[in-house]
This record gives structure tokens, sequence and C-alpha cells, in this order.
């Protein structure tokens, strides 16, 4: 039932807006709404206690009589929210006082709210509200009900331990690891061998994806190509032949989902890209033998003992995997005990350590429960924590007494949705409706953190501790909230992490499948989230009235259908995961309350005209529109009309120009366009953008001067052109760069010689993160000598720095910068010797060195203690004479390392010589990082 207090959340907050003062109502109006919310207030309590409880304990009078609640508070929520809407819409667009406009618009418009179909509405919803109330009293006098008879389980507080570092580490399965690593690689004695294929079976939640990426990214470096793609449950085969093409080679195939091609077409390129090559194939999450077939038949079958590695959860399905002797099942088991607690005390005290003495038994109770399944262990463990700090005793017997009997043999899948369903009911209810929103996402989908917090905070959901009003003042801090948000699921097992960027910070996410199905089941039941695809397109679907309706995979045969335009009026959300034809999309007309649009992929752009995007400029509502690689070439002139717009992105469409009317989007706090991307004059008016991506000078010049407005701004990609700018406009630029000072993030490319001028008069805010500057052969981007900006000192935060040139003693400031965790240096040449310091580098991840020999043996004991992966260049003479010590040992951290083996001068003897003594100072190494050896920087994956 958290749909139902959800949805009440909002609406209460909205009749405190109706009750502020500036709004003036009748008396009869506000005695109305007052009681109205009064009401609510006591709604909300009773639904409150009720979303404690899973939907199936509850009585079923008590299911139907809280569905009415959320349903009568989504309608009365659009109510309100409409009519202040107008309001605002008719109060004008230009900056005054607001107050002063407000109370000038009702005194216009007396009779707007005392006869008009708003007050009617609301009116409506006191009534039912009241009737509702009494209803509730009636139920449970009729029915004796209790609805609070029983509880889920203690309260976890929101800000756990976060306990996602080791999700990589492979408890009870290092052995595991090491002998299908022996299988795959294993030549057998031959020179030539056939296709080998490996398939990995067994139920959700035993860690068969988590083992096969491990086995994956080990032994990658040695075949010529390696792709891990994953399939689901209801697969769109042709989007998986193009993942398929762009994981064997991004470069080649970049363009490739851009392409109207069809199955046999692409199989056929895949074919014929494999033939030559020894490559490495991952398939996960194959459901059933058909699709398999299929993807088979575009896989090469050459003998260059090529591997291919399966998982699934059905047995039949990894039967039909084997087409050779050689070929091999590797069935999955849960963890042993004591693997258990290993991962159990890993999860709860971050080490290997016993479990306390009284907590014991009841650990070994809760493990028995979870039946040796990592997914369990993992969740279960994370109720167990708060704070940072291990729960009371009894709070622990609670949790394993909710668990009922445990994960049974015959029905693991059902009982892992129910221990699930646990971390699900313990959550805050804030955090219930943020979990719920990720159903509206495909399986198997990388979800970027921040445009998921967009979407939350277009949706409400993300609340403020703060008044409503004083909160509106500060978008960044909602902004930052969602981060917490985001934290807190990850920290509770919810979601997963999928990218980390150099800095450390989770760029993109993704849900287990089992948490999916859980949270999918759990959205149907609450009407939050409708989502459908090929197989639950009937025509009932059709017809009934939606909130949140999401797209799935949609081919040609069911496109002929047409939604009813009633069942859009109410739609808060619409989004579209399918390349569906631009003529079979529903009327944008038939929305009337859309928060938030994203046609991002949509659009098969085999139509002449694309997406029309005429109706947008209605959706008052809107806060989020998102159109990244959609099939759209223009937008609406009356764009500026969506006072409400936060988040407007564009990004790799055929869109050229942004209409005049955008510079009236003063909420707008997010802008994404392409650097060719025509900018209309008075973007200095958006003084609340806080990220502004990829702006092209060049394409929009007299946005040098307005740059010094956006005081907001923490994040922005510009792109320079400076052969077309005059000195003084550099100057203007620099200056307006200079009032950023809320700038986090600043990435400058094809900067030619504004680059240069910033080392002498820039002053970098205080708190920069990641400055990056890039350039290319045109448009050459480096500082003749290190900015003197660039210390310790002035800039303590920064944590990524990439720039081209530096001279002997550059590194040695460089490497004092006490928060770096990425670096990239590129140099033509490099001036004086290169000397680095025993503590330099103390943070760093990740270090790459372009354009200049170097080698580990710059870098003495102490430095560098972090660093996971290096890149550098280096001659295979140097290695093979001894005048280079290439050896990785006290480089601590060490995972991976890219060497570009420069050739230059030297016999295929001294080369392999030196290939030979980098690969064995990799198996030298405690951690035995992988060692990736080229001869070309561009081949290198950096």
């Amino acid at each position: 039932m958290e749909a139902a207090t959800g949805a009440l959340s909002p609406a209460l907050r909205k009749l405190g807006e109706l009750l502020a003062g500036e709004y003036n109502l009748e008396k009869r109006v506000k005695k109305g709404v007052q009681s109205l919310r009064t009401e609510l207030e006591m709604v909300h309590a009773v639904l409150r206690e009720v979303g404690k409880m899973p939907l199936n304990q509850l009585q079923e009078p008590v299911q139907i009589w809280a569905g009415k609640v959320r349903d009568l508070s989504c309608d009365m929520e659009d109510a309100v929210d409409d009519f202040l809407v107008r309001v605002g819409e008719g109060s004008g667009s230009k900056p005054t006082d607001m107050r002063s406009r407000i109370n000038k618009f009702l005194k216009k418009t007396t009779k707007l709210f005392g006869k008009g179909k708003a007050l009617h509405q609301i009116c409506d919803a006191i009534k039912e509200v009241q009737d509702l109330a009494k209803e509730l009293v009636e139920l449970r006098k009729k029915y004796e009900l209790d609805m609070f008879s029983s509880t889920n389980g203690a309260t976890i507080d929101p800000r756990v331990l976060a306990l996602q570092k080791d999700v990589g580490e492979l408890v009870g399965l290092d052995r595991t690891r090491d002998e299908l690593i022996k299988t795959l690689i294993c030549e057998n004695g031959s020179s030539k061998e056939h296709l080998k294929t490996i398939s990995i079976v067994g139920v959700g939640g035993l860690g068969k994806t988590t083992l096969t990426k491990v086995v994956f990214e080990t032994i990658k470096v040695q075949f010529d190509c390696a792709a891990f793609v994953p399939v689901g449950q209801n697969p769109d085969i042709r989007k998986f032949f193009k993942d398929l093409l762009y994981g064997l080679d991004k470069e080649k195939f970049k363009d490739i989902h851009n392409t109207t091609r069809d199955e046999k077409l692409l199989m056929e390129e895949i074919s014929e890209f494999l033939l030559d090559k020894r490559y490495l194939v991952v398939i996960d999450d194959i459901w059933e033998e058909e699709i398999w077939r299929c993807i088979n038949c575009a896989l090469c079958k050459n003998k260059l003992n090529s591997r291919v590695i399966t998982t699934t959860r059905n047995m039949s399905v990894s039967e039909a995997c084997l087409s050779s002797s050689d070929d091999m099942i590797h069935q999955m088991k849960p963890l042993s005990d004591e693997d258990s607690q290993i991962l159990f005390n890993r999860r709860i005290f971050q080490s290997k350590e016993k479990c306390p003495e009284d907590l014991q038994v009841v650990s070994r109770d809760i493990l028995k429960k979870c039946g040796g399944v990592p997914l369990a262990i993992i969740t279960i463990a994370s109720l167990l924590v708060s704070n940072q700090k291990i729960k009371q005793k009894d709070e622990w017997v609670h949790v394993c007494n909710s668990m009922g009997r445990g994960l049974t043999q015959g029905g693991i899948v059902k009982d892992m949705k129910r221990i699930l369903s646990l971390s699900y009911y313990d959550l805050p209810s804030h955090l219930k409706p943020c979990l719920l929103y990720l159903s509206i996402f495909p399986e198997d989908s990388e979800i970027e953190r921040d445009w998921l917090i967009w979407r939350w905070l277009a949706e409400g959901f993300i609340q403020c501790d703060k008044e409503e009003s004083k909160c509106d003042k500060e978008k960044s801090r909602l902004f930052e909230i969602g981060e917490s948000y985001f934290n807190e699921l990850m920290n509770r097992s919810l979601i997963q992490p999928a990218k980390t960027n150099d800095e450390g910070v989770v760029v993109t996410c993704h849900i287990h499948d089992m948490v999916l199905d859980l949270i999918c089941s759990l959205s149907n039941e609450e009407k939050f989230v409708s989502m459908l695809d090929n197989v639950q397109w009937h025509a009932p679907n059709l017809q009934k009235k939606f909130r949140r309706l999401s797209l799935h995979n949609i081919n040609a045969k069911v496109q002929n259908h047409q939604f009813d335009s009633t069942s859009l009026a109410k739609v808060r959300t619409f989004a579209v995961f399918s390349p569906v034809t631009c003529d079979w999309l529903p009327s944008l007309s038939s929305f009337q309350f859309l928060r938030v649009l994203d046609l991002g992929n949509c659009g098969s752009r085999e139509s002449s005209s694309g997406i029309s995007l005429k109706y947008v400029g209605n959706f008052i509502h809107l806060r989020y529109l998102g159109l990244e690689d959609a099939d759209v070439c223009k937008l609406p002139m009356d764009i500026g009309k969506l006072q409400l717009l936060q988040t407007l992105d564009v990004r790799d469409t055929s869109i050229k120009e942004l209409p005049a009317s955008v510079i009236q989007l003063r909420n707008l706090i997010c802008l994404c366009v392409n650097s060719e991307v025509r900018l209309p004059k008075g973007m200095g008016n958006l003084t609340s953008l806080e990220v502004l991506e990829q702006v092209g000078l060049s394409s929009s010049p007299h946005i040098v001067k307005e740059l010094r407005h956006l005081t907001e701004v923490r994040s922005r990609t510009l792109s320079v052109d400076c052969d077309n700018m005059d000195e003084d406009l550099i100057d203007v630029l620099i200056e307006s760069l200079g009032n950023l000072h809320k700038l986090q993030n600043l990435r400058i490319v094809y900067c030619g010689r504004l680059i240069d001028r910033m080392c002498e008069s820039w002053v970098p805010p205080p708190n920069l993160r990641s400055f990056v500057s890039r350039g290319s052969s045109y448009s050459p981007s480096w500082f003749s000598r290190l900015p003197k900006w660039i210390n310790s000192s002035l800039l303590p935060h920064l944590s990524r720095l990439e720039i081209d040139e530096l001279q002997g003693d550059d590194i040695q400031i460089i490497g004092m910068l006490p928060a770096l965790r990425f670096l990239r240096l590129r140099a033509s040449r490099v001036m004086g010797t290169l000397v680095v310091r025993a503590d330099a580098f103390p943070s760093a991840r990740c270090c790459i060195f372009r354009g200049f020999p170097t080698g580990p043996c710059l870098f003495p004991p102490g430095a560098m203690p972090r660093v996971q992966h290096l890149v550098f260049k280096v001659s295979a003479p140097s290695i093979a004479s001894g005048e280079v010590d290439c050896g990785l040992g006290h480089l601590p951290s060490l995972e991976h390392v890219q060497v570009c083996l420069e050739r230059e001068n030297s016999s295929d003897e001294e080369t392999e010589t030196a290939k030979a003594w980098l690969r064995r100072a990799g198996e030298a190494h405690p951690k035995r990082p992988t060692i990736e050896i080229k001869h070309n920087y561009w081949q290198l994956s950096c």
C-alpha cells in the first residue's frame, strides 16, 4: 500500500500551498481545504502503518479501501496542481514581485476557484475523503479488522553502512573460477581447436553473472575480441545482435544502434566479423532454447580456439547450448556453511572476523534460512546494520523470525521473493516509491545515476526537510538529497553498481533480476507503473487508466493497436524503450498531467518526418523531457510555456537549434545538447541551471558573455573553436568562467589558444573536482607550461586531471594533489628529467601517460600506493637490454596494466623478449594484474 501512502504525501503538500496566505481563498473554500487536509493527515497516519505490511498480509477490505485512497489522492493532487500551475501561467513570465503578481491575478479571477472546475474537483475530493474515513471505521467494525496485528520488522535507519564494495569478491567460488579459466584457455596440445562452449546453470541469486564477469575480465585480453551481452526474459533479438557487435569492436560499430538492419543482416555481419578472429563471447541469462539457437547461428564456428560462455536458470537451455563433446555444463551450487558465514561477516563486519558470541546462534539460524544463496545473504545482512552500527540481538531475532521457513529446495524462487520483500517493507516510506520507479526500466538496463535522480525530482519523490518555499530555492540541495536516496538503496543491496568512475563515484547501476521481478510485481499490484511489451500487450491493457506507462520491446505486429485517449489522460510518466515507428506512438495530445516524457532511443528513423512534438508546449506540468537519440528534428516554438521544466536532454538528435522561447524556462536545472546545436540569445536568464553539457561556443558565440550569469552551474562541457574567437572574446570567456564559483566539473574540448590563456589569468573555483582539456590534430589543447593554479593548496578537492604537455618538475607538483584519483598526461616532448617523490600520488587509482616513454621505474616504492590501472609507453629494446626496469612489485594495488610497446629500431627478438618480461612481471605481482600489450596508443581502451 506504499503507492497510496506515497500519493498522499504530495497531495498534503499541495493543500498546504493552497492554504498559504497569498492565495486569498474564499472562507468557504479555505475551510473545506483545511477540513480535507485534517482528514487526509489522519488517513495518511493509518496508511503509513498499513504500508509496513506485505500486501498479502492485509485483509481484502483494507486493500480495497487503500486502493480507493490512492486513486483519490492522485486525482486530487492533479486538480490542485492544475490550479496552482495555471495561476503561475496566468501571472506572466517576467521577473517581478511574485506575491504581487499572484494577488493581482487572483483579484481579476475571483470566480475561477469559487465556481470553476478546480473547486468542483476539490469539493468532490473533500466529500470522498470524508466518506472514505467513515468507510474505514465501518470496515473495522463490520469485519473486526486489526490492521496492525503484525509488523514486518524493526524500522531500519536509512543511512546504513555501505555494503557494496565487496560485490566483486567471489566468496566460495575462487576454486570454481580457477577451474573455469583453466578449461577455457587450455589448448589441449593442439594449435587449432573448435569453438568451445561452457554453460553455467543455476537458480537466480546464486552468483552466475558475478562469477562469469570475473572470469570474462580475467581472460579477455588473451582473445582478439570479446563481448559480454545480457539476453533476459523478453529479449529484443535485434538489439542483442547490435549490442554484441558493439561489444566486439566499439570503434568499428560505434554507430550500429542507429542502423535499421534486420536480424538476418546482423547475423551475417557478426559471422563475417568473427570469421578470422579468436573471440570470447558471454551470453548472460538465456531463458529459451529458441533464443539460443538464433544466437548460435550468428557465431562463426572457426578453429581459432574461440570460447562462448552462457548462463541460464533452465537446465534444458543449458543442455541445448552443447554442440560437441568438448562443451560442458557447470551447475552452480549454494555456498557452504563456512563460505556463507564468511560472506555474511564481510557484509556486516567488513572482515572475516567471527560474529560476536551473543549473535552466533541467531546468525546461524539466519544463514540456514538463506540456504547458501548469496543474494539472500547480502540482502538480509543489510537489514542488520544501522548507522554503521550492528543492531541489537533482539532485532536480529526479529528479522530471523520474519523470514519464516527460509529457502526450501522446491520453492527457492518463491521463497527468495519473500526474503527480498523483507528489505522492501523495511525501507523508509520516502524510498519505497523511488525503488518502485525502477520497474519502469527494462531488464538488464544500465541506469545512469544522475538521470534517475532527475526523474525522481520530476516526480516529486525527493522530499526536503525544510519548508517547501525554502526548499524550492535550493534545487541543488534536492539533488544532493536524491544522491543520498540512491546511496541508501545501494547500501541495502536493492540496486547494484554497474560502473564506477575513476573518482570512485558510482555512475550507473543495475537491478538484479529477482529484485526487478519483485518490484515489478509490487508496482503492478499497486498500479504504480504499468509496463507493456509484446507478451503483456492485449486489448484490456489498452483500455485501463495509467499513471506511469513504460513500453518495452514493441514489435511491428502489435504496433497497430491504439490507446484509448482516456487511458492516457492521467499519465504522469511516459517512457518508451523500443524503436517503435513514429506514426504508431499515441498522440501526445492525450496527455494532460505529464511530468516525465522520455522518448530516448525511440523512433525507427525510417519515417521521413520523425517524432512530432507539436503538443509538448501544452504540457504545463512537465518537468523532464528526455529526447537523447530519439528521432526528433525540432522542438516546438512554444516550449517556453513549460514553466516547470527542470531537465531537457536533446543529445544525439537531429535538432540543430533551440527555439528562442527556451530562455523563458526559469526552472531549468539540467540542459544537455550537442556542441553543434545553436542556442538562442538570452541564455543568461536561465539562472537555475546547474548542469550544462556539450555547449559549442563556435555555434553560439554570444554565450561567451552570458555564461557569467549562470552562477549555479556546477558541471559543464565546453566545445571551443578558438580560431573563430578574437583575443578580447577569449578574455571575456575566461572572465565568465571565473564567475562560476560553484563549478565542480569543467571539460573543455578543441580549445586551441584558450587553454594557454587560462594558464595565466584563470582562477579556478575552490571546489573544482574535475578538469579535462582535450584537443585534436586540428585544434591542439595543451599548456605551454603547467598553470600556477594547479597545486595542492588551490585545488584540494581535484580528483580528475587531464592535460597535455608537461616538463620535468611538473609531475612533482601534480603528484602532490591530495585528492587526485585519475590522471591523464600527454606530451609530445618532455623537457627535463621526470622525477617522482616517494609520497607522490597518494590517492591515485588510474594513471595514463601518453606520448612519452616512461615506465613503472619512474615511480619509487611508496609512490602511487593505491593505483589500480596503469597505462604507459616503453620501448622494446630498453626492456630487453635491461636499461628500463618494468617491475611492478612496488605498486601493491595494481589490477590492470596497459602497455604501448614501442618497436621502432627493435628486432623481433627484442620485441618478444620485452613481451615475455612484461608478462612475467605481472605473474610475479601478488595480485596478478592483467597485462595488455599493444603497439599503438589507439589500440588501448583508455
